[in-house]
């Protein structure tokens, strides 16, 4: 009955793992605005990010300006200003604001039904530019209103779906990490042979940790084949790549202990056999 019950309880094990991953990184990670900065932090230096920002910026800078007949080379500047832009610490600075502001919509849009992607505001970016133009005494460049410009890098058809799922997630955000160690425990605990259910605790371990992999990549893979044509694809890999980082990383790290204790357990029997 003791061999049984371990052995249920390991299964338990390695299937709330990846569901205690998820529901920890939609609670502490997503759900924190200096966490999910930080997260998008480095995607102002992806490539296809910041095409995705000097397009989008330059459409909505060119449109606020009327040239007439010199409207070719003001375009052609503003776009020169904007390549060259993205490449700055201010950029990044700015870069990091639009999305600590776009946090809020974020979690609007995953918790209460309004709106149906992840967007960011460009206007940090937008009056950065504005400021160097203008610095450089730029033609026009004064007349440039600073606008809200909400571009998306992602969206569903089926959000609605995906909030009742993380408003669960967020409440077993830190109860199902805690029993899951709890559970593993006293798989070990209550079993008659305590090396052998520490080494299949280990093993358990590792399986949940690759159940944990195949569904950030399955995700992955569904969220990507279900964008609009309108949203630029390699973009919004990058968004999603960062937005997941955590549960890579935990991956990895959940997968390097129960493979260590299951190891450690191995060569505990190895070394009580040896004469």
């Amino acid at each position: 009955m003791r061999t049984f019950l371990s052995a249920v309880l390991i299964v338990l094990v390695a299937l709330l793992v990846p569901a205690s991953a998820v529901a920890y990184w939609a609670d502490q990670e997503l759900g924190n605005a200096d966490r999910y900065t930080e997260a998008m932090s480095p995607l102002a230096s992806d490539p296809a990010v910041q095409n995705v920002v000097v397009t989008q910026a330059g459409h909505a800078l060119s449109g606020q300006i009327d040239a007439g007949p010199f409207q070719g080379g003001v375009d052609a500047l503003l776009g020169e200003a904007l390549h060259s832009f993205v490449g700055t610490p201010a950029y990044r600075t700015a870069w990091d604001a639009a999305n600590r502001a776009a946090h809020g919509a974020f979690l609007d849009a995953l918790t209460t039904g309004h709106g149906n992607a992840v967007t960011i505001d460009l206007a940090p970016v937008i009056a950065q530019v504005k400021n160097d133009l203008v610095d450089d005494g730029v033609p026009l460049a004064n007349r440039i209103p600073v606008t809200h410009l909400s571009v998306k890098v992602m969206e569903y058809d089926n959000l609605g779906a995906l909030r009742k799922g993380f408003r669960m997630l967020q409440i077993a955000g830190v109860w199902l990490p805690a029993l899951t160690v709890v559970l593993a425990a006293a798989a070990v605990a209550v079993a008659v042979r305590r090396r052998r259910a520490l080494l299949a605790t280990g093993l358990g371990l590792a399986a949940g940790a690759l159940l944990l992999w195949l569904a950030v990549v399955l995700c992955r893979r569904l969220t990507l084949d279900d964008l609009p044509a309108d949203i630029d694809r390699a973009a919004a890999e990058a968004v999603y790549d960062a937005l997941t980082a955590f549960l890579r990383t935990t991956v990895w790290v959940v997968l390097a202990v129960g493979l260590a204790a299951a190891l450690a357990a191995w060569l505990t029997g190895r070394l009580r056999r040896t004469p």
